[in-house]
């Protein structure tokens, strides 16, 4: 655990101290694309924070490579490589849109380019644990299709997701811990070397994610744009990969009796993670409603729009940080609860649980449409919006009031013209002067 916990924090770090000299970068390069209609920030913000993030996540994997516990996963598995040169493809591809804003079949080309790079060097599907069947194999051409789709899927799913200060990053590193709990459970509990190299990725990404957030967090001073939100996605499946596809069921069928009893123990996060459906359950349904909302307009899928889950929160009366907030609950509650289901599916309390926290998230979700009358004596415990404001609407009524008695009262004066002084403190500047009295 020291090991994973030493490269979290030089990732983080990394990214951190990079993301400032890329933010001036990005001004001098004019990564300034010009506001939207679809954007909700107000000012023009410079992209490019994938550069930060990508130089973190060779930061990560240079000093896993020379850690003593982790030198193994590069010496035994060529998945780092992989992971390595199907990262720099994308993230290449994210650097030139951030600039240039390359049309969006290009990068769907570029991401299954991408994705096939890391096919090639050995990171791919190879088996699939269904329930009640067991280990199934797959074919080479069966394989290679489903691990681009799973990776193309996830890209395009964080990547529509990217629409708030903080959101991707902060989803994604909820979902990769999530994931590097589930890896390590694997890796550590059941001594399966294979979970070691899904367990580094999500530490990774962690990192790559935490380094970032403080320059992202509303208001944001820089944004990762399609460098970060590609890199980030294809890291995340990556993981999903590494775990779901090449651990072959049969290791957990020593401690569990039989080979469908260790598929139907682990199915519950197992199946997600191939979707992807509770990992990323949000960015991915978030993408699945674009496309349909897009296609029955008919428009491109591609097409980008301002009817995303966190575009609907803002005009339901959400503020930007609270809609980011209630993301990134519905997030940890999904990716948590499949994490305590796998662990111990027979208990009924994680489904009440997951139950009760599902109508907190209602409820938080509604708030807006409702005012709540909060007693005199509880109003310094709750926000502003809450509190009763008897004493500023009775003094902006009698404001009110004076002004429309002044009116009355200069009511058939005759005009002063400007400049005449001494009628009503009337000066060369104006009917009444503008300079404060310092004494």
């Amino acid at each position: 655990m020291r090991e994973y916990l030493l490269t979290l924090c030089i990732t983080a770090a990394v990214t951190y101290l990079l993301t400032g000299p890329v933010r001036k970068f990005a001004i001098v390069a004019g990564a300034m694309p010009e506001i939207r209609a679809r954007d909700v920030h107000r000012e023009p913000t410079p992209r490019l924070g994938g550069i930060a993030m990508f130089f973190g996540l060779c930061a990560g994997l240079l000093v896993a490579d020379h850690l003593t516990n982790l030198n193994e996963v590069f010496a035994k598995s060529n998945e780092p490589r992989a992971l390595l040169s199907g990262a720099a493809l994308i993230w290449l591809i994210g650097v030139l849109d951030d600039k240039f804003e390359i049309d969006a079949l290009i990068k769907l080309g570029g991401q299954m380019i991408a994705a096939g790079v890391m096919v090639m060097q050995g990171l791919t599907i190879l088996w699939l644990p269904i329930p009640g069947v067991g280990n199934v194999a797959l074919t080479q051409w069966q394989g290679t299709l489903l691990t681009v789709a799973l990776v193309v899927i996830t890209i395009n799913a964080v990547n529509f997701v990217d629409g708030l200060d903080g959101l991707a990053a902060g989803m994604v590193c909820i979902a990769a811990g999530a994931f590097f709990l589930y890896a390590y459970r694997i890796w550590y509990s059941y001594g399966i070397e294979a979970a070691a190299p899904g367990t580094l990725f999500a530490a990774i990404l962690m990192g790559m994610c935490l380094g970032f957030l403080p320059h992202n967090m509303h208001p944001a001073r820089i944004f990762m744009g399609d460098s970060g939100s590609m890199l980030i996605g294809l890291v995340l499946a990556a993981g999903a990969i590494s775990i779901t596809g090449q651990l072959d069921p049969d290791a957990l069928a020593l401690f569990t009796g039989s080979e469908k009893a260790a598929v139907h123990q682990t199915v519950p996060v197992y199946i997600p993670l191939l979707l992807p459906l509770t990992i990323i359950a949000v960015p991915a349904a978030d993408l699945v409603l674009a496309i349909v909302r897009r296609t029955w307009r008919g428009q491109s899928p591609f097409a980008a729009d301002r009817g995303h889950l966190h575009h609907r929160l803002l005009e339901i009366g959400h503020s930007h940080s609270r809609a980011v907030l209630i993301m990134y609950f519905w997030s940890a509650l999904i990716a948590f609860g499949a994490l305590a289901y796998s662990v111990n599916s027979a208990s009924m309390w994680i489904v009440l649980g997951i139950v009760f926290l599902s109508a907190v998230g209602l409820v938080l979700l509604l708030l807006p449409r409702f005012t709540p009358r909060v007693p005199v004596w509880a109003q310094r415990f709750v926000p502003p919006r809450y509190r009763r404001r008897r004493r500023a609407a009775e003094a902006a009524e009698a404001a009110v009031a004076r002004e429309a008695a002044g009116a009355e009262e200069t009511v058939g004066r005759a005009p002063v013209a400007a400049g005449v002084s001494g009628v009503n403190g009337a000066t060369a500047i104006g009917p009444r002067s503008r300079f404060v009295d310092r004494r």
